[in-house]
């Protein structure tokens, strides 16, 4: 055994971390993947409706789906780099993937094969949609970039944090620099791209606007590539998903054992030497799972105390980290819910900035519909400095915890923002409907309808409110996941933040389904009417509100039934029993 572990220390100390060296390749082709899928994605609803000609709601459905198959396509990018093919190979893929995506896209633009003829007419039904070839090459740049997104989004940090050595201060004070970087990075592209990069594909060219994204992402390849040389290259380890199967598998299997007495004395509870997962108490929730760690007569061990066949017994600790993954899930089914009206400021919002008065003052100058979203941004951006050095202090004064409210009441304050975000985007399209029907209009948005006087900038309020609700659940949720999953399955946790919108994003083209086919013959009218002027999309706001209350509620009685990986609450001996309420 001291030979095995000598030999592991040699190999550690073979590894090369060049750290801050590597940053400017990493963190280069961050930048630049970034504003390349970013300036392509944040203006996709515009191009589809104006160059595809297609009716609103059926851009938006395509675009909820796209994003939740992007979203959850991250957890099988999550399960195949750290099965198979390491973070390095991985990242690779995806972004040549990636980029082969938005050239496929761009190409739609500038060849005007690949698009329907332009169409100026008011009514749609003028118009000449996508034939099935030039839908499915459009279809085809989609699945690069799910298959790009995959392989990304829960790999970049863990790979870029791999470069640095966690058994070093100067090495952990690098890490904690480049998560800064990397935050700081993402909001910079979705500024730029929501700016500068939107403006030019609606105001000058959709072939340039959309070829300038697919150039960025062609250098971020480069970029990415020409620092292999000095990159740090974990391999894949294996699935951390087989303990799990196993846990499920063995349980079943001992479905009939009687459970034991004193399980956190009784049950078997093997420690692997190399073990990278902080060790777990006993808790007494999912109990029928601890069959899976009770020792029969027939059960086997091998000298060194591990079992002869981990598909019949398994330890405490696989069990209690099975555990773990089982109290998250429905916390969540609360975040997928929560995300929803995030999600309608991606779309229904930049329907409603189309029909505004998008004029900077007295100037000719318009602010293009989709960068309306930069406002979300800046509220996060701004305020998220704010939260970490003036309010968590002072709520620390005040509760005596470290980050000042638990991770559980930051989202639960999350998603109550988010509510008060769709009661407030539900008062805002009210007044923009009432002006464009009652005063003089600005003129008319093709195959649309009439431009409300009203400004755009009214749309600021509901859309700072949803970067507020981003900053607490958003956040909240990234801090969960990464803290009370098992430390090897980092990766899984990273993409279930992913997955969490994907369920949004598919929550709300069944809701935008269910709501359309409702209010198509009702007497109030479609309430998602082509021309927002005829439609009541307020309705359709204050819907989503109240599902939001109702989430919250039942977030309320989840968090209060949680308990923490490795807190207070878990249960140690007999006389404990009083430990397990839980933190909220």
């Amino acid at each position: 055994m001291e030979k095995n572990d000598s030999m592991e220390k040699d190999d550690t100390s073979k590894i090369t971390y060049r750290g801050w060296k590597a940053m400017p390749f990493i963190i280069g082709n961050e930048t630049f993947e970034k504003l390349g899928a970013i300036g392509t994605l944040s203006n996709l609803l515009i191009y589809l409706t104006t160059v595809f000609n297609m009716k609103s709601i059926t851009a938006a459905t395509i675009i909820n789906i796209f994003n939740g198959t992007t979203n959850f396509g991250t957890f099988i990018g999550a399960f195949l780099c750290d099965t198979y093919f390491g973070r390095y190979n991985t990242l690779g893929f995806a972004t040549c993937a990636s980029f082969l995506g938005l050239l496929v896209i761009q190409l739609t633009a500038a060849i005007s094969k690949l698009h329907p003829p332009h169409c100026e007419a008011v009514e749609s039904n003028n118009c000449k949609g996508p034939t099935a070839g030039q839908m499915a090459f459009l279809l085809t740049g989609f699945g690069l970039l799910i298959i790009g997104a995959g392989g990304v989004r829960p790999c970049n940090l863990a790979f870029g944090a791999d470069q640095f050595n966690p058994n070093t201060e100067s090495g952990k004070r690098g890490i904690d620099s480049f998560f800064n970087w990397y935050f700081f990075t993402f909001t910079f592209a979705q500024v730029i791209s929501l700016t500068f990069v939107v403006y030019v594909q609606s105001n000058v060219s959709w072939a340039i606007g959309l070829g300038i994204p697919a150039a960025l992402m062609l250098i971020a390849c480069l970029v990415f590539f020409s620092g292999s040389r000095i990159y740090v290259k974990v391999k894949a380890s294996g699935s951390p998903l087989t303990s799990v199967a196993q846990v499920i598998v063995v349980a079943i299997k001992k479905r009939k054992l009687n459970h034991v007495h004193q399980p956190w004395l009784t049950l078997y509870n093997y420690i692997p030497p190399k073990f990278m997962n902080s060790k777990l108490a006993y808790t007494d929730q999912f109990r029928f799972l601890d069959k899976a760690a009770i020792m029969t007569p027939q059960d086997q061990k091998n000298p060194d105390g591990s079992p002869a066949d981990p598909w019949i017994l398994c330890s405490m600790q696989q069990v209690e980290e099975v555990k773990c993954l089982l109290r998250v899930i429905p916390i969540w089914a609360s975040a997928v819910i929560y995300y929803v009206a995030i999600v309608q400021q991606h779309t229904y919002a930049v329907f409603q900035a189309l029909q505004t008065d998008r004029h900077l003052g007295g100037s000719k100058f318009q602010i293009p519909a989709a960068s309306y979203y930069v406002f979300l941004m800046l509220s996060l951006t701004i305020f998220i400095p704010i939260y970490d050095r003036v309010i968590v202090p002072f709520l620390r004064r005040i509760t005596g915890k470290e980050n000042g409210i638990t991770i559980l009441q930051r989202m639960g304050i999350g998603i109550f923002i988010s509510a008060i975000t769709m009661f407030v985007s539900g008062i805002v399209e009210e007044r923009r409907r009432t002006i464009a029907l009652t005063k003089p209009t600005l003129g008319v948005v093709p195959r649309r309808g009439k431009i409300s006087s009203m400004s755009g900038l009214w749309l600021i309020p509901q859309l700072a409110l949803a970067g507020l609700a981003e900053a607490f659940g958003s956040i909240g949720q990234v801090e969960f996941y990464y803290k009370q999953f098992p430390e090897n399955m980092r990766s899984i946790a990273g993409s279930l933040f992913f997955c969490g919108m994907a369920g949004s994003s598919y929550l709300s083209t069944l809701l935008i389904s269910i709501v359309h086919r409702t209010t198509k013959g009702a007497k109030t009218g479609n309430w998602l009417s082509e021309d927002l002027n005829k439609g009541r999309l307020d309705y359709y706001y204050y819907l989503i509100a109240g599902l939001g209350m109702l989430n919250l509620c039942y977030f309320l009685v989840c968090a209060k039934w949680y308990k923490y990986k490795g807190g207070n609450n878990c249960t140690f001996e007999a006389n404990t029993e009083s430990t397990k309420q839980s933190d909220i």
